[in-house]
């Protein structure tokens, strides 16, 4: 049932997906994802037509998928002005997400605060949304609106000091990186406890590199290979839905592939003797 599980989990990931990033709604990316995993289930199943279970799978997401068309065509299409906003506000792309991104102007040697405050201005004007667009433009418009009258000129501050970010979040990544590694040294699951020692984390001290190497080797083998594996089981579950929010289609399709594999190697074996069973004919 393994298989099965995790097929499930993919599924529900992408029900459940949020973010907090207005340039990586949750909503969107968990659609696309349902997206991929119906055309993976839909090319293996039309290949085979054999798998009862994939085949009832498949019309449920098929019915999310068409229940939830009309509005992920409109949160799209608000996804696009966000993402001309950031090109307006010279925002930098997320690496290795380039194409995604609308296509932005040459390279300026010289931008000012005074000339991307005219460029947004601009973008806001065009940006008018009517009474018969999604609630999803309506509340686009109203959240950017307000902001902007607000905290405007507070965000133009970064192009007029060299080297001041858009915004914190590399900064919130690395606190993250660091609770995480401190959660895995100390096995606990809080890092409150943690705040005292700041970005310092120490495993040994040692004074050389062979006293260090005599403290490693303290840890008896047969110990250090167990809490490995516990170490590499734990780490599964993460490995598995970073790998489907990178590459759903190829992740599920390699998942229903070991499905199909399973159930034929089962249809091969007798279940009163546990050994294969012989197809060919015999003849007395």
């Amino acid at each position: 049932m393994r298989i099965e599980t995790q097929i499930r989990k993919a599924i529900r990931d992408a029900v459940n997906r949020n973010s907090r990033k207005p340039l990586d709604w949750g909503g969107l990316a968990g659609y696309q994802q349902l997206e991929a995993i119906a055309q993976a289930l839909h090319q293996v199943i039309d290949a085979e037509g054999e798998s009862g279970y994939l085949r009832q799978l498949m019309r449920r997401v098929d019915f999310v998928l068409a229940k939830n068309h009309t509005l992920a065509a409109n949160l799209l299409a608000a996804h696009h002005w966000l993402r001309q906003i950031a090109t307006c506000l010279r925002y930098p792309p997320k690496p290795g997400k380039e194409a995604d991104h609308v296509a932005s102007p040459e390279p300026e040697t010289e931008l000012s605060s005074q000339q991307v405050a005219r460029e947004m201005e601009a973008l806001i004007r065009q940006f008018q949304p009517t009474s018969q667009h999604h609630q999803v433009y309506l509340s686009l418009y109203s959240a950017l609106r307000k902001r902007w009258d607000r905290y405007g000129q507070e965000l133009l501050f970064c192009y007029e000091i060299p080297g001041l970010p858009q915004d914190n979040l590399q900064m919130e990544a690395l606190f993250g990186r660091l609770r995480r590694h401190q959660r895995r040294i100390s096995g606990r699951k809080s890092t409150r406890e943690l705040r005292d020692f700041g970005q310092a984390q120490v495993l040994f001290m040692a004074v050389s590199e062979a006293d260090l190497l005599h403290q490693i080797r303290q840890v008896p083998w047969a110990t250090f290979q167990q809490y490995r594996q516990y170490l590499s089981e734990a780490e599964k579950s993460r490995q598995f839905f970073r790998s489907l929010h990178h590459n759903p289609f190829g992740t599920t399709q390699t998942l229903i592939s070991q499905y199909l594999s399973r159930c034929k190697a089962l249809a091969q074996y007798n279940p009163l003797t546990d050994q294969p069973v012989n197809h060919g004919l015999h003849t007395s």
